[in-house]
């Protein structure tokens, strides 16, 4: 399933702590408030969908026209390392482990849906895994570390299919369904960026649901292989409401956020946050209703072709008291701070919020043996 928008910035939300007086300091004592600053690509028909930012100057950004970006100097200047021959393909994930490795997934429809890899900065790339199933649609890729990973497909037979990779997105095979949960009538995942799937630990992954009469959330302690289900309190009952992301500090904390993202209509209660892996959910005290075809809540003004562009339009952040929240852009945390918007980066790898949250207790005994 795809949407013309990604949704609200969980990643600040999730790490974030109060700034208080010990975070940066100005010149003369004051504390800094956090900024945004817009980058342009020189892309600018490029609509950017999937970010993986993978420290303060390296970060990957994937989107339409089968484009990918890289930047090695915070954002300043961006390179255009796009596989060749991929201009009908819509790149909506990108996984990257440094300036050199990255995976990207495209979604679509049968062959539309493919994954390629490269090891040298975007000089050359490898197609890894092309959809030989014309009933499956990829949606989403995650990895645990930089050998094993996952990426999810919309219900075949009734189920949830997901693919798994044991050498860093180099080969891909299809996982038993034996242990995942039946998918509700006209249940799928959001395309949207990328976040549809998260990862944090070596073997826990979250699954985001929509356009069905509930918005779930499906969970896996063994990498993918037995999944337990549990209903949120994201909107849902038509195909454009449900979940549309996920962000996760640990194994334990997490936000899911989504709504409704039909152009002008509001989308109350759509951040809900757990504090127990995902078992129980409740709404997000504070989260405001968003209307997803307003203009001036999107940010009106910005610059065509702009680092952050979505949907023809940019996600505009405000940023108070060491926390930030969007309109309507994707974010991810799973070891580290990635949004779906490059802008949303950008600033917050300059955030006083990027201090790390209280340590979350360790994981429980448990917990199934990790793969190999």
């Amino acid at each position: 399933m795809t949407v013309a928008v990604a949704c609200a910035a969980a990643c600040a939300a999730l790490t974030a702590v109060p700034a208080q007086a010990h975070g940066p300091q100005g010149a003369e004592g004051e504390q800094r408030v956090p900024h945004w600053v817009v980058k342009d690509t020189g892309a600018p028909d490029v609509r950017f969908r999937g970010l993986a930012a993978v420290s303060r100057d390296t970060a990957w950004v994937a989107g339409t026209l089968g484009t990918v970006l890289r930047t090695t100097d915070g954002g300043r200047t961006w390179r255009d390392v796009s596989p060749p021959g991929a201009g009908e393909l819509q790149f909506r994930d990108v996984e990257a482990f440094d300036a050199r490795r990255a995976v990207v997934l495209a979604i679509g429809e049968g062959e539309d849906s493919r994954v390629y890899r490269t090891d040298d900065g975007g000089t050359t790339w490898t197609e890894t895994f092309r959809n030989p199933d014309a009933r499956a649609f990829y949606d989403c890729l995650t990895f645990f570390d930089p050998r094993h990973g996952l990426a999810m497909s919309d219900p075949v037979d009734g189920k949830f299919r997901i693919l798994s990779t044991r050498d860093g997105g180099r080969s891909w095979t299809v996982l038993p369904d034996t242990g995942m949960p039946p998918a509700l009538e006209g249940e799928a995942g959001f395309a949207a960026s990328g976040q549809c799937l998260v990862s944090s630990g070596p073997r826990d992954v979250w699954l985001a649901t929509g356009g069905a009469a509930r918005a779930r959330v499906l969970h896996s302690a063994d990498r993918g292989r037995t999944w337990t289900v549990t209903a949120t309190t994201i909107p849902a009952g038509d195909p454009a409401r449900g979940v549309f992301a996920l962000a996760f500090r640990d194994r334990h904390h997490g936000l899911a956020v989504g709504g409704d993202f039909t152009p002008g209509l509001p989308s109350p209660d759509a951040a809900a946050r757990t504090t127990d892996g995902g078992r129980t959910w409740r709404p997000a005290a504070g989260a405001e209703p968003v209307r997803l075809g307003d203009r001036q809540r999107q940010g009106q003004g910005t610059r065509p072709g702009a680092v952050g562009q979505g949907a023809g339009q940019h996600g505009r952040a405000e940023v108070a008291n060491g926390s930030a929240r969007c309109p309507h852009r994707s974010a991810r945390c799973s070891g580290r701070c990635r949004t779906s918007s490059p802008a949303i980066w950008r600033a917050w790898r300059n955030s006083p919020a990027r201090r790390p949250a209280t340590p979350a207790p360790p994981p429980s005994p448990s917990a199934p043996p990790e793969p190999t």
